[in-house]
């Protein structure tokens, strides 16, 4: 059962589709222990759905593909996609499962949050290559994948394996960002093998530092890049932390892009997200590489300023006002 639009019967082009999970989230109003919290606000959270609403604040017409509950929860999500203008005529509401949640601490002095997730048997746990339109995803001229929703469950994964290879087919771009989650999956090896598989079939790569180490056994940027570079992507992006991020493509051009000082980090979450949305919406643009992560450092950066994974995610007046400020201050400095 499914309260979406038939993608088949109304199809529109999109300029990127992705698939995974959101939960509703509820992030504390006061530090401390989260046993020890009595007041929340809520939100909106999902690794890819950050990117389809960063993407859609950009201008550009962005897909998501997901399966929620009947509840109040799958309603809040579709109310959010509908006000961030997401395409979802491809989500499916399914009143037998729930839509899942999360309680998340509220980060102080730029640590990281507290995270407690209630997801396990959720509707979009059952995502399988049954939610594949071809039609739907066809219509895109991109697909961004992530390691979070291929870890949901085998059948989650099959599903992001078969968008990448079809798409591929099909002459598309595919980008992939691990966003490794170790506790969704049976074994370290089974995540680095499976996601290393996904990988492979990407046309941009976009790792941290440490996420490199651990899928490529590689502790150096270019070494990490090498191991992508030699499987067939076509561009490696590692973000480096605080010296911003290193890039290298399979011609072998190659650089550091610095990163954009923030005086006052509020939550990390969803930088990673935001660094992504930058690369992404730069690249299908037809800007460089580097102009790629200049913009995604800049959204990166103003991710990390505000609570929420989403709420930091610029529209376009906000970046370019950003990135002028940041090119006044390095003028003045």
């Amino acid at each position: 059962m499914s309260d979406n639009f038939t993608a088949a019967a109304n199809p529109q082009p999109l300029d990127v589709v992705t698939f995974g999970e959101a939960m509703a989230m509820f992030v504390a109003t006061a530090g401390g222990e989260l046993r020890e919290v009595s007041q929340y606000v809520r939100r909106a959270a999902g690794a890819e759905l950050n990117v389809a609403i960063g993407l859609a604040r950009l201008g550009l017409k962005s897909g998501w593909v997901s399966r929620l509950g009947g509840d109040s929860f799958g309603r809040f999500i579709l109310d959010t996609l509908d006000a961030e203008r997401v395409d979802r005529r491809s989500v499916a509401v399914d009143p037998s499962y729930p839509t899942g949640f999360q309680l998340k601490s509220k980060a102080e002095d730029g640590t990281d949050p507290s995270v407690e997730y209630f997801r396990k048997g959720s509707a979009a746990s059952r995502l399988s290559t049954a939610d594949f339109d071809e039609r739907y995803f066809g219509g895109a001229r991109h697909l961004h994948l992530s390691g979070v929703a291929a870890a949901l469950s085998p059948e989650s994964y099959a599903l992001a394996a078969h968008a990448a290879r079809w798409m591929k087919r099909q002459g598309k771009t595919v980008s992939f960002d691990p966003n490794l989650r170790p506790v969704l999956w049976r074994s370290r090896q089974e995540m680095v093998t499976r996601l290393n598989e996904l990988a492979f079939d990407a046309d941009w790569v976009l790792p941290g530092i440490k996420e490199g180490l651990i899928l490529t056994g590689h502790d150096q940027p270019e070494a990490i890049a090498d191991f992508y570079l030699a499987r067939g992507v076509r561009a490696v992006v590692i973000k480096t932390g605080a010296d911003g991020a290193y890039f290298k493509t399979f011609g072998g051009e190659q650089g550091m892009v610095p990163a954009v000082p923030v005086a006052n980090v509020v939550d990390t979450v969803g930088a990673g997200d935001g660094f992504a949305v930058g690369v992404i919406s730069a690249l299908l643009e037809g800007l460089t590489l580097n102009e790629a992560i200049v913009r995604g450092n800049h959204i990166g950066a103003l991710a990390i300023q505000v609570t929420g994974d989403s709420e930091g995610l610029p529209d376009r007046r906000q970046l370019a006002r950003a990135m002028a400020n940041t090119a006044v201050n390095a003028l003045t400095a």
